[in-house]
């Protein structure tokens, strides 16, 4: 792509996103979430294959009726109780259509189909921008929200853990895994969005840097599937050892970084007399471990078949920029003893 094209893309993405967040009227903050499906569309669709034009209709089609949706839920706010803010909204049948509109916005259950196809039909780099920044604007509206529509977003929180951790469990395709390691993340965000925002936003920040991770390892390797990650110790022994920790973080396993945001949401959940809840949520993190885990197994512990000139890529020197990689590893994997500040920092 031109360069130049990109940049007005990702100008255009950054726009859409700042729009949102400064936005106190609903008919500004669905002209930033337009911006940004519009300028992302282009992104998906670069490749000009098959599987990325579909992906980028089914997005498409996705983010159109979730906007219409909203449009839909502002005007009847502002019909109801003559109000267009986005902080003013009190009647129920508004709240309920934007809170699931959002939903669909960003891929939670049970209207969450359309994530893992879209991204399955995508190359890893913009994956990446679809699983992390495209989250950022519908969060800030939610957050604005949050109040009022308390047994919708547990409802929501939960059946994303679940359906996450279950969805994940057949699958082969590497972008799919992290479709639904999204859901899942997604659902344990929205479980605390009432009782902590704080916490709601430090669970996001952890899951952008560990999916960042991920998402940078697989396309050091370029792996798209399970079969090929078995090959990944011949082109970066190094990685290969690392990976399987940054995908174990990804799970939630002590003593890695993924652990502090559940513990703490775990925590939080009990303190609201919600033990079943949290049960739940924490029977669920046991599914998405176990594909966490099949991919780890896959990476250190099979080996493919191999001639003595797939030994070798290891000894060539490589030229992808691998400094985003490392800062980012070190962060999935070492923050865990920050727990304490970060529970200070929470309470004040």
């Amino acid at each position: 792509m031109n360069p130049y094209i990109l940049a007005a893309l990702l100008f255009g993405m950054g726009l859409g996103t700042t729009v949102t967040f400064a936005s106190s009227h609903w008919l500004l903050a669905w002209m930033g979430l337009e911006m940004n499906t519009l300028a992302i569309i282009p992104l998906m669709a670069q490749h000009h294959h098959p599987r990325a034009v579909e992906a980028t209709t089914k997005y498409f089609l996705t983010q159109a009726t979730a906007a219409a949706m909203i449009l839909f839920a502002s005007t009847t706010n502002a019909w109801l109780t003559g109000q267009w803010d986005i902080q003013q909204m009190s009647h129920p049948l508004p709240i309920t259509l934007v809170t699931l509109a959002l939903a669909l916005k960003i891929g939670l259950a049970p209207v969450h189909s359309w994530l893992p196809e879209v991204l399955q039909g995508l190359d890893l780099v913009t994956g990446l921008i679809l699983s992390t920044w495209q989250k950022l604007a519908p969060f800030a509206l939610l957050l604005q929200l949050q109040p009022a529509n308390s047994t919708i977003l547990i409802a929501l929180g939960l059946a994303s853990t679940l359906v996450g951790g279950w969805g994940g469990l057949n699958q082969t395709q590497l972008r799919k895994i992290l479709a639904y390691s999204s859901i899942a993340h997604l659902g344990w965000m929205i479980l605390v969005l009432q009782f902590s925002p704080s916490l709601t936003l430090l669970t996001l920040l952890t899951y952008f840097v560990m999916t960042l991770s991920a998402f940078l390892v697989f396309k050091l390797n370029k792996s798209t599937s399970i079969n090929v990650l078995a090959t990944s110790w011949a082109k970066a022994p190094a990685l290969t050892a690392l990976a399987p920790l940054i995908l174990l973080s990804l799970g939630g396993l002590p003593p890695l970084t993924g652990f502090m945001p559940k513990w703490l949401i775990l925590q939080e959940l009990a303190k609201q007399d919600l033990a079943p809840a949290a049960t739940l949520a924490a029977m669920s993190a046991l599914l998405s471990l176990y594909f966490y885990l099949r991919l780890t197994y896959a990476m250190t512990l099979t080996m493919s078949p191999n001639s003595l000139t797939g030994t070798t890529p290891w000894r060539l020197q490589h030229s992808q920029f691998s400094l985003p990689l490392a800062f980012t590893t070190t962060t999935t994997l070492l923050l865990l003893p920050l727990a304490p500040a970060v529970v200070a920092l929470l309470t004040l």
